[in-house]
């Protein structure tokens, strides 16, 4: 039976008492850190002010790049210093003071702060679930066997628990549109190999400790590899290049050798 992802509309958690923390990176970037491990409530919060801060598009903001309990910011201090003038910011910090003098690490956390506060309760909406073709086994799942005989399953055993699961995708990271997914089964945990492929073709589907995800282009790599999709998770020419998405729920099935070789992207 299919486990549904229990935040699949995920209205971010209420009440509950999280430490952030908000540390500088260098002088260009900072990292808002949830702390905990692993968790769907830190990555509900995380997408929440991901969403938000995406949508206010600031010039200041380069590039925002979420994890499993952080979000790293990196800024332009240059544009910060020539929006408002020798760091002359319109902060109220006191009955007397109308605008702060801030360092631009100063003003991104102080507005990071704010945004913290403001999202305690939105909504981050239904997630969109994404079919993954998988043809497990033989020559696209060199490791299946081997995968099966650690966990003490039979093959059929291991492509049951494995499709049968649905899959945050919690972030997107390591290689282009390499997907870092939660859900994986406990039955399935399984360590990296020893030694590391030197080249894994794209779409192979591996495990690798208490994770699986989907090697979106060809790179070295040292998890066990159960299958492959012939579903394209990077596109460089499309304008969303990664299929996948922080937020997104995967749902692998099963295909055919022969489904494989058919497939073609016109089917996606």
């Amino acid at each position: 039976m299919r486990e549904a992802n229990e935040k699949k509309k995920g209205r971010v958690a209420e009440n509950v008492e999280m430490s952030v923390s908000i540390q500088p990176l260098g002088d260009r970037a900072l990292v808002i850190d949830w702390g905990g491990g692993i968790a769907v409530d830190t990555h509900q919060r995380i997408r929440a002010f991901c969403t938000w801060l995406n949508k206010r598009q600031r010039p200041e903001v380069i590039e925002i790049i979420p994890a499993y309990t952080t979000v790293t910011v990196i800024y332009d201090p240059m544009k910060i210093i020539g929006m408002q003038g020798s760091y002359r910011l319109s902060y109220q910090l006191d009955q007397d003071i109308a605008h702060a003098r801030l360092s631009p690490y100063q003003h991104m956390k102080k507005w990071m702060e704010e945004l913290l506060i403001s999202m305690e309760h939105m909504d981050v909406g239904e997630s969109r679930v994404v079919d993954i073709p998988v043809c497990y086994g033989g020559e696209y799942g060199p490791d299946l066997e081997l995968v099966a005989a650690h966990a003490g399953l039979s093959v059929e055993e291991v492509i049951d628990l494995h499709r049968n699961q649905d899959y945050l995708v919690h972030m997107v990271g390591f290689a282009p549109g390499f997907p870092y997914l939660g859900g994986l089964s406990e039955r399935l945990e399984v360590p990296r190999r020893g030694t590391p492929r030197a080249s894994i073709a794209p779409g192979s589907v591996g495990i690798g400790g208490k994770q699986t995800g989907v090697y979106p282009i060809s790179t070295p790599g040292g998890w066990n590899l159960i299958g492959r999709t012939p579903r394209r998770l990077f596109r460089p020419e499309s304008l969303t290049p990664s299929l996948l998405q922080m937020g997104d729920i995967v749902r692998f099935r099963p295909i055919t050798a022969e489904q494989y070789a058919e497939w073609t992207e016109e089917e996606l």
